[in-house]
């Protein structure tokens, strides 16, 4: 599977399962209260008009962080289209799939919304949602990705000699 279809998928699976997440967080009335999953998470309905963690929430229209973020979706894709590394594209696709569920909220909503609330004791992580943890887990590919590559200059000053597919089969 080349790095473009891959990246491909995990954006559509990123997007899917975080739309449906989200539909489901919509309509359980019970979720406008709080519902205790585990000692240290809770399932909240929570509607994000800033950025991450709420920073600037209310300061900045909705439409601009529209446009910003598909601007930066559209740098990923054309970063997506041309990288032949399968993790690389994974990382991206992770990443373009999530800033899409949360783009697609700001149209129909204005807002983001959140779910997922982890805590312990009083100290309450910001509510957050799939495409966070889609954005999180391809950024983080990302960074193995460059981490990787750099690992393999410094131990040989060259490229990998099983090519740039590596162990990314």
């Amino acid at each position: 599977m080349s790095a473009r279809v891959l990246g491909i998928a995990c954006a559509a699976a990123a997007f899917a399962l975080d739309q449906g997440t989200k539909a489901l967080a919509l309509n359980s009335p019970g979720l406008a209260g709080g519902v205790e999953v585990l000692p240290v998470m809770n399932l909240v309905l929570v509607r994000n008009d800033g950025v991450s963690f709420g920073m600037l929430g209310g300061l900045v229209p909705w439409w601009a962080l529209v446009l910003l973020a598909a601007a930066i979706v559209g740098v990923l894709l054309i970063w997506l289209w041309r990288t032949p590394l399968r993790l690389t594209g994974a990382g991206l696709g992770l990443v373009i799939g999530g800033a899409l569920g949360n783009i697609l909220d700001r149209v129909r909503y204005q807002a983001v919304t959140d779910f997922l609330d982890f805590y312990l004791g009083a100290y309450h992580w910001p509510a957050f949602n799939l495409a966070d943890v889609a954005v999180v887990c391809g950024t983080l590919l990302l960074l193995a990705d460059g981490m990787r590559k750099d690992t393999r200059k410094q131990a040989g000053g060259g490229p990998d000699p099983a090519g740039s597919q590596g162990s990314e089969a």
